[in-house]
């Protein structure tokens, strides 16, 4: 699964430009790796002794940014671990500058590993463990994260899934069954066990206005010039007749 969210990030990540670039949780993706912004940091909730990158412990749904000021977020499993995860993305898009990128991943509860973590709740209160996932967090489901996404002015520009093969522990198994990605990619693709959406903060009735340095052409000016230039010609045209 990170193999795959990490090649997508990349992919999501490399051509956006501006500032400032800011990755929220899950160390163990390096999301802002491929990124050419300069300033770039990862924050965490809390204190994280093995992941010395960490830049920024803060609480995600108070961010300690101004408005409009950051060029591009990236929430790797962000939003379904948080407490509050509409807080969070409404603080995101806040600090977002328009036209500003997000990315975010998330594991599909519509899903081969969503019905099996589904199943290891109900073998739960019989007093059987076989949870493989985290459990602490609740997946967010497609449709709903879409609708989050409207609301906030956050126009979805594209959207991945990956990882359709079954949970299996056993690495053959896994092999085995790696075909399903493949005719899962055409075949049921919203059904992918993780997803991955990019979008972009829209500012509505926002005017674009060309920069202060930019020269404008005065048409006028140069009409005038040429008639000027024509009516010497043909004044020494008739002297040297």
């Amino acid at each position: 699964m990170l193999a795959w969210e990490q090649a997508q990030v990349d992919a999501a990540v490399v051509n956006a430009f501006g500032f400032h670039a800011l990755q929220l949780g899950l160390p163990q993706l390096h999301a802002l790796q491929a990124n050419r912004i300069a300033h770039r940091w990862l924050a965490s909730e809390s204190v994280v002794k093995t992941e010395p990158n960490v830049a920024l412990v803060t609480d995600f749904s108070a961010l300690p940014f101004p408005a409009n000021s950051l060029d591009l977020v990236v929430l790797p499993h962000t939003l379904e671990m948080a407490a509050n995860p509409h807080g969070v993305l409404r603080e995101v898009a806040r600090v977002l500058v328009p036209e500003g990128r997000l990315v975010i991943t998330g594991l599909n509860p519509v899903s081969l590993w969503g019905m099996r973590q589904r199943r290891a709740h109900l073998y739960r209160r019989f007093g059987v463990e076989r949870m493989f996932l985290p459990d602490s967090g609740e997946f967010i489901g497609y449709l709903r994260l879409r609708d989050w996404l409207g609301l906030l002015n956050l126009d979805i520009a594209s959207e991945q899934f990956g990882c359709y093969r079954p949970a299996f522990l056993s690495q053959t198994l896994l092999q085995k069954f790696s075909w399903m990605d493949a005719a899962g990619e055409r075949w049921w693709p919203i059904l992918g066990s993780v997803y991955m959406f990019i979008a972009i903060k829209r500012v509505r009735g926002m005017t674009l206005h060309t920069p202060l340095w930019k020269p404008a052409v005065r048409l006028a000016v140069a009409a005038a010039s040429i008639a000027k230039n024509a009516s010497q010609s043909r004044a020494k045209g008739q002297n040297d007749s």
